[in-house]
């Protein structure tokens, strides 16, 4: 069985701690691995190597930078498969779907790259009295990122390929459940050219997050999870003076409007509420049926949920995986003991479902309720598995009005053939990403991605020229020469003349 360490200063490091964490395949319910969980010793540790890395980094050209980004991004090329071989072996999801994940995680580096222009400022001359003004941004020192399992290498690349970009160093603290990903970027990193201490991770749970939130020298701090962690990070975050961005938890809707054509409905269904399992926090988990649409909704996702083919992750032919873990799993097959008790119709019952030869894995069918009220707990919680709920409503602004009540705003989708629908919609709703006939509305690595409501803690989305505004400080020069320095003490403010 393989110890999966640290990654301090270049180099991997086993660490101080004598607490470790079992790491599983999901699919055939096996331990695999053995991963140390960070002492606070171990996160100091990680933490002064990325300090004494940051003069220098911060010093080094921008563009220098972005040479050894291009340099990874070659290298995120060549090992496409082995990185998705990863995650599906940890995490569960179709090798399909993880080679999906690695592509986004590349467009951001690729993004990354192109930050030496997007780092400059603006310069006005002759302000006022041979004065000029210039404004710039800088790194802002340690950065830390904390990252959640459901997508252990895109997740990751929101944050650090645009934080060390900036100049800043940072250290990682991924997921416990599926951490192999991100010890290869880190060697994939070094490979590229990144010196020693820029890149860091530590393994670990609560107590390496705690560590690295009370650690003065980590400037600021970005996290993806579900909406209590996201506010007790930035809440911890911010009362010490650090920088926060955290990004919550999601109950995504997909408006069915009565003329939307019910095929490409049915299939964005299918792949937004099961595609990984719906470990994802834009997963679709509510189809708002408008009008009379419910019942011929309901005919065309019951087949195709009762035949999802669900196996190991690895084999060519799976739609879905497992899920993560046991204990997730647990949680998941609740809320549906929940919903069912709370009085929803079950139209697709996946609790039964045993994939042969794999029968220790944490595997649940699609299952499928209709008739969802408001006051359900599988309504207004995040169940984060293969659940979907159809919600009947009378009309458009009824579902707007519903969407809009609920605490989470992060995606949403909106299924119609009326451009005047799609354009009201769009203006009309209160969550971060929207789709007009796309399920998953993800933004793109030029984009910037975060929620609104209780879906997003702090005032900065990720990655993109959000990302950049986060991992950089604003900083405003006046300037003149002693030559132009008039005689005499001056009272007023710069001005023009």
């Amino acid at each position: 069985m393989k110890t999966i360490p640290h990654f301090i200063n270049g180099q991997r490091y086993d660490g101080s701690s004598s607490r470790y964490a079992d790491g599983f395949n999901p699919a055939t319910g096996e331990v695999t691995s053995s991963i140390p969980l960070a002492s606070n010793e171990d996160v100091a540790l990680a933490v002064a190597s990325a300090k004494a890395a940051f003069p220098a980094w911060s010093e080094t050209p921008a563009l220098k930078r972005a040479r050894i980004l291009f340099n990874f991004k070659a290298l995120l090329d060549e090992h496409q498969d082995e990185l998705a071989e990863l995650i599906t072996r940890e995490h569960g999801k179709v090798f399909s779907d993880a080679k999906g994940e690695v592509t986004r995680g590349i467009e951001i580096v690729e993004f990354a790259c192109g930050i030496p222009h997007l780092l400059k400022g603006q310069y006005s001359d002759q302000i006022g009295g041979g004065i000029d003004n210039w404004s710039m941004r800088q790194a802002l020192g340690v950065v830390a990122g904390i990252t959640p399992f459901n997508f252990p290498m895109m997740v990751p690349c929101w944050m650090f390929p645009v934080a060390i970009a900036c100049g800043n160093t940072f250290v990682l603290k991924p997921s416990e459940r599926d951490p192999s990903a991100s010890l290869r970027l880190a060697e994939l990193l070094t490979e590229a050219g990144l010196p020693p201490g820029v890149f860091n991770v530590v393994q670990g749970d609560k107590q390496a997050v705690d560590a690295l939130i009370a650690h003065p020298d980590v400037e600021a701090l970005s996290f993806v999870g579900s909406t209590p962690i996201a506010e007790y990070i930035y809440s911890e975050g911010t009362r010490r003076g650090k920088r926060v961005q955290a990004l919550g938890g999601a109950k995504n809707h997909l408006v069915v409007m009565p003329d939307a054509d019910l095929d490409q409905v049915t299939d964005a269904l299918m792949g937004a509420a099961y595609g990984s399992a719906g470990e994802r926090c834009m997963a679709i988990s509510v189809a708002v049926a408008v009008g009379d649409v419910a019942d011929e909704l309901i005919k065309r996702l019951t087949p195709r949920v009762q035949s999802l083919i669900v196996k190991d992750g690895m084999q060519s032919d799976a739609e879905m995986g497992p899920l993560v873990t046991s204990q997730h799993r647990a949680k998941v097959m609740g809320y549906i003991e929940d919903g069912i008790a709370a009085g929803a119709d079950m139209v697709v019952d996946g609790r039964g479902l045993k994939v042969a030869g794999n029968e220790r894995g944490f595997f649940l069918g699609g299952t499928l309720f209709d008739n969802v009220k408001p006051s359900m707990n599988i309504y207004r919680e995040e169940i984060f598995g293969p659940v979907l709920c159809i919600v009947r409503v009378p009309d458009f602004a009824t579902a707007v009005d519903l969407i809009n009540a609920h605490e989470f705003g992060n995606g949403v989708a909106c299924f119609t053939s009326d451009g005047g629908v799609a354009r009201a919609f769009a203006r009309q709703i209160k969550v971060g990403m929207v789709g007009i006939n796309v399920p998953i509305p993800v933004p793109m690595a030029w984009h910037s991605f975060g929620g609104w409501k209780r879906s997003l803690f702090g005032d900065h989305h990720a990655y993109g020229e959000e990302g950049i505004r986060f991992y950089s400080r604003y900083k405003s020069v006046m300037q003149r020469w002693p030559d132009s320095i008039a005689k005499g003490a001056e009272f007023t403010m710069p001005v023009a003349k």
